[in-house]
């Protein structure tokens, strides 16, 4: 079969589009013809070799976290799939991911595939809806009613966190560049900041219950956001470390995203009751993954960067 590999860490160069055996699925496993996975930027980070300590990938390495596709075949033991199955995951970070024509995924991390959206589009929900849902609900605990700040919502994660932020009943105020503006207001923020005219501080005349940070920004701007939260709330960040002001009761949690199939089942049934929209911003074969990983800005932008496996 066709897989993208690097041998070794490096920038996008090392990228090769090669052939390799097809694997086979473990006890526990299905195999999976890959319909498309999609580009995160941490695959970005692990190829450059930046994650290395967090994430020691064995050498050659497949990346694509996400994954969508159909069931070939199960392994031994493996429950709850049958062939025709078309599913989508979020795949270990360790272990070979789905920029192959095929991959072995085990079945529990799997959940059927929206049905209302095309195959290959589906493969921009995964990582990127359960890192919005958990960091909205599980970790910050966000109720109907609640001020929310999306600082960063023009990319793949805020974009969901917008729509699933809305959908929970809170006033959302979502933070966007020129470029992506239009997206964030369709996906239903209830105040729009234009980051590249105003910072939040400045935009903000109440304080908020819940920020969820998503961006990369120095101390003095995530302190920024800590003093624009109300005393009890929460900043939850995947990027920069967050600032917690005990003081006044303000917790600050960095995100840590799991695989779950029951969370992801429940997305993707949010999206064919037209409750979620899943935006991809461009499509491109396996083949051009190396010119994606060397433009990864514009995986942030208004949604996902999807790849498939045939030219």
């Amino acid at each position: 079969m066709k897989a993208l590999r690097f041998h070794e860490y490096g920038s996008p160069d090392v990228l090769r589009y090669e052939d390799t055996a097809r694997p086979e699925p473990a006890p526990g496993e299905v195999l999976i013809e890959v319909a498309a996975t999609s580009f995160n930027p941490v695959d970005a980070a692990i190829r450059a070799g930046l994650l290395r300590q967090v994430f020691p990938v064995a050498l050659p390495h497949v990346p694509g976290i996400d994954v969508a596709g159909t069931v070939v075949r199960l392994g031994a033991g493996a429950t709850g799939r049958v062939a025709g199955d078309q599913v989508v995951g979020f795949l270990p970070m360790l272990l070979d991911g789905a920029a192959a024509e095929f991959v072995a995924v085990p079945a529990a991390l799997l959940a059927p595939a929206p049905t209302t959206i095309p195959l290959t589009e589906a493969a921009a929900l995964p990582a990127t809806a359960l890192t919005a849902w958990q960091a909205l609900f599980e970790h910050a605990g966000l109720r109907p009613g609640q001020r929310v700040l999306v600082n960063g919502a023009g990319g793949g994660v805020g974009g969901f966190a917008v729509q699933l932020a809305k959908g929970a009943g809170a006033f959302v105020i979502a933070t966007a560049g020129p470029r992506s503006t239009e997206a964030v207001r369709a996906d239903g923020a209830d105040q729009l900041v234009d980051h590249t005219v105003t910072g939040p501080a400045e935009a903000l005349t109440e304080p908020v219950d819940v920020v969820l940070n998503l961006v990369g920004a120095p101390e003095a701007r995530m302190a920024e956001l800590t003093a624009l939260t109300r005393p009890g709330g929460v900043v939850v960040s995947t990027a920069s470390p967050a600032i917690a002001d005990p003081a006044r009761g303000v917790r600050a949690l960095g995100m840590q995203l799991r695989a779950d199939a029951d969370q992801l089942t429940s997305l993707a049934k949010k999206v064919d009751a037209g409750e979620l929209h899943v935006r991809v911003t461009a499509s491109h074969p396996l083949s051009q993954a190396a010119m994606v990983h060397e433009h990864s800005a514009v995986g942030l932008i208004s949604g996902k960067v999807v790849l498939t496996p045939t030219d």
